[in-house]
């Protein structure tokens, strides 16, 4: 934890204050390092509190008051409430730069079981009356740690930058709503001051103390979509009476993964996930509808529009080919969408010879094999 929270401290200090590819001196390190030790403890205290009460997208209110309280108790300026649970907390500190910096705050639903003393046991309860497994398992805890962390150590070296810090807490990543939410609920026109440069940084699995920022595209983008197959319900008995969503879906799904074998050239990346299938209830009734529920991954907008486009031939060609009449064919319902992530060369070059003085030589990795992984991050 205080590696990570000094890391994203070095990360700000050096675009505020440092000219391109320069790297902070010894006395600033030294500050850096002593002002995130100081508050190891507290830190600590907070990931495991956010950490063992998780919570699913746009229902993140415990966290976000976590966030609030912290940032108020520094000096910072508060507002909440954007895009249902976002907060974003200003501190001005003279003429310069504007700099944001952002935390995701959602959890997965996912049962966790690391046996960690403060590990998430209870089970979140859903709009609908039904409960569902959640936990931090992408690493969100942690971002919104090291946010506090770095809100802390730049009220403690006011003295050794200058300019804005706008950092804030975002909903819904792991859905791909969130940043959208914040925008639609003006995140840009309430006053807040505009930023030179955006900063934001994620866990991932791989040795201590490394880290990777590299320029051009790093992640995927991510399409999140529903399509749903409406077929004629009927008695498990009698089945020819019937055109059954179940298996109309069951070809889609199989249907679907042809997509990138066949129609997308192989050396384009991109992943279609069918990550639930929702039909009916029991064992002797066939129901009326079915549900998937997709995942696309991509990194260039052409493997997108061809992928949507397939996706509808296949659901489009099963429901032909069960009987379904033309009024009742499939329909695509589009929830989540964003675009790759780029990080900008000229902010990479400024900010990695912090990170090398921080961390050593040979400790950041500037040409790491971009991820299908996405964010939501550069929606803002």
């Amino acid at each position: 934890m205080r590696r990570f929270a000094r890391t994203s401290l070095a990360l700000t200090i050096a675009a505020l204050t440092a000219p391109a590819a320069a790297a902070p001196s010894a006395a600033l390190v030294a500050k850096v390092s002593a002002a995130v030790d100081a508050g190891t403890p507290r830190l600590t205290a907070i990931f495991k509190d956010i950490h063992q009460h998780p919570e699913l997208a746009f229902t993140e209110v415990h966290t976000a008051a976590i966030i609030a309280r912290e940032l108020k108790s520094l000096g910072f300026s508060v507002t909440t409430g954007i895009g249902k649970t976002g907060v974003v907390g200003v501190l001005k500190n003279g003429a310069g730069s504007t700099l944001w910096f952002r935390a995701d705050m959602d959890a997965n639903g996912v049962r966790e079981m690391t046996g960690l003393p403060y590990a998430a046991t209870a089970r979140q309860k859903m709009p609908d009356g039904s409960e569902a497994d959640v936990m931090h398992a992408c690493g969100h805890d942690a971002h919104v740690t090291w946010l506090l962390g770095l809100a802390k150590a730049m009220v403690t070296l006011k003295a050794d930058w200058a300019g804005t810090l706008v950092v804030y807490g975002q909903p819904a990543e792991e859905v791909g709503l969130g940043a959208e939410a914040m925008v639609k609920d003006k995140l840009n026109d309430r006053g807040f001051p505009k930023p030179d440069f955006a900063l934001g940084s994620h866990t991932a699995p791989g040795p201590l103390g490394y880290v990777s920022n590299s320029p051009g595209v790093r992640m995927a983008g991510v399409d999140q979509l529903d399509v749903t197959f409406t077929g004629v319900g009927g008695h498990g008995s009698t089945p020819q009476m019937t055109i059954d969503p179940v298996v109309m879906a069951a070809q889609a799904v199989l249907g679907y993964q042809t997509i990138i074998s066949r129609s997308v050239d192989p050396q384009s990346a991109a992943v279609l996930t069918v990550g639930s299938i929702q039909a009916g209830r029991d064992n002797n009734v066939i129901p009326q509808t079915a549900t998937l529920l997709l995942n696309l991954r991509w990194l260039q907008p052409e493997v997108r529009e061809t992928l949507l486009k397939c996706i509808d031939e296949v659901s489009k060609g099963v429901a032909i080919g069960a009987g379904v009449a033309a009024d009742k064919m499939p329909t695509r319902v589009m929830k989540g969408h964003s675009g790759p992530l780029v990080n900008d060369a000229a902010l990479v070059e400024r900010v990695n010879p912090a990170l090398t003085t921080l961390l050593g030589e040979g400790k950041v990795i500037n040409n790491f094999p971009t991820v299908m992984g996405s964010e939501d991050f550069q929606d803002v």
